[in-house]
């Protein structure tokens, strides 16, 4: 049974620039709402629970049957092409590894992707459901060197599923692409922490000197970008198991390098040093997709980079939206750690750990 899409309150424009749709808040739902949606628009009837998120507004779906989905109200501030990319992406990868286990586009009884709720100002909200997959977020499970081989391997599988994707929207700004990290600059007295601000600006100062000039030749191609502990799942009962990725809203063509370190830097645990951790991650993907050695030349920096990232712009995003939860406030003890992980990837053993694991000693 389906009916009437819900009409959506209109919300104020803003101009796009890669901090954007950062800065305007998630659309606001309640579950009621959700719960119409997915009923009008897809002939779902479910009881929905709000997720948290950085930009969108989404729920976990449980219908009458036990079937699980995510239901997801993109930004209002969200280029429209964006959310596409990210669909036309999972249908992408559905269609050439259909056994690689990411969420699959749900589409509507009419064939759409999307349903488009109305506005009062004329404009849409976009909306989109997602299967749901089970499992235990890496953050959640005990840790092993087989576990973050088997994530190198997944993510080299997921690259290789997108190679020959392309898409308009495909090098859209985004500030979670390490490309852009310089722009840290722009943000960084979010970060209240004398020495962590020196530190940032210490490895945005070696990015410009040596990997700004040297990205540009090396491999590109649209890549998740967001492999991170709490988008990858394992098997509960086999933590070496990895039996998801999820969350692909941070996706940009971009280089392939950048995806491994972002990879890289979700593999650090208290089970062993970072760079051994980084390193059988490292050796994972390159034993599905080896590096060349100009892109391993440049991890370590890449590897501070996104870690300086995970640091300001949380920070950031704090003070832009007190309200939401996503990102807890960090201790200074926890900084202080995260300053020690950024002082780790860019010593000489992490470089020679790294080379070492793709059997470039």
């Amino acid at each position: 049974m389906r009916g009437t899409l819900p009409r959506m309150t209109s919300f104020a424009p803003v101009a796009h620039d890669i901090f954007s749709v950062m800065t305007v808040p998630a659309e606001q739902v309640a579950p009621a709402t959700a719960e119409a949606v997915a009923l009008a628009g897809w002939g779902l009837r479910a009881s929905a629970t709000l997720l948290t998120g950085e930009r969108d507004r989404n729920f976990r779906l449980v219908a009458a049957d036990g079937a699980e989905y995510v239901l997801k109200f993109a930004n209002p501030a969200e280029d429209p092409a964006v959310t596409d990319l990210q669909i036309q992406a999972l249908l992408h990868i559905a269609a050439s590894d259909p056994g690689f286990p990411v969420p699959r586009i749900v589409k509507r009884p009419d064939g759409a992707a999307e349903a488009l709720l109305p506005r009062d100002d004329g404009s849409v909200q976009r909306v989109r459901l997602l299967s749901w997959l089970p499992g235990v977020p890496l953050r959640q499970a005990r840790r092993s060197a087989a576990q973050r081989a088997a994530c190198g391997r997944a993510l080299a599988r997921l690259g290789l599923a997108l190679r020959g994707f392309t898409h308009p929207a495909g090098r859209h700004a985004l500030i979670w692409d390490v490309t852009h990290v310089p722009r840290l600059r722009e943000v960084m007295d979010t970060l209240d922490h004398a020495a962590a601000q020196d530190a940032v600006a210490s490895v945005l100062d070696d990015f410009d000197a040596r990997a700004r000039p040297v990205l540009p030749t090396l491999r590109h191609q649209v890549l998740h970008n967001d492999m991170n502990t709490g988008n990858t799942l394992v098997d509960a009962a086999d933590p070496d198991r990895l039996v998801g990725m999820i969350d692909f809203g941070d996706m940009v063509e971009t280089a392939l390098a950048i995806d491994v370190a972002v990879g890289a830097t979700s593999q650090i645990g208290a089970d062993m040093g970072a760079a051994e951790a980084m390193a059988v991650f490292v050796a994972g993907f390159h034993a599905v997709r080896p590096l060349t050695p100009d892109e391993l030349a440049v991890l370590p920096v890449l590897i501070a980079a996104r870690l300086c990232m995970s640091l300001v712009l949380p920070a950031w995003h704090r003070r832009v939206h007190p309200g939401n939860p996503h990102y807890p406030p960090m201790t200074a003890t926890e900084i202080t750690r995260r300053l020690g992980l950024i002082a780790a990837a860019r010593s000489a053993d992490t470089a020679h750990a790294l080379r070492r694991a793709c059997g470039l000693s």
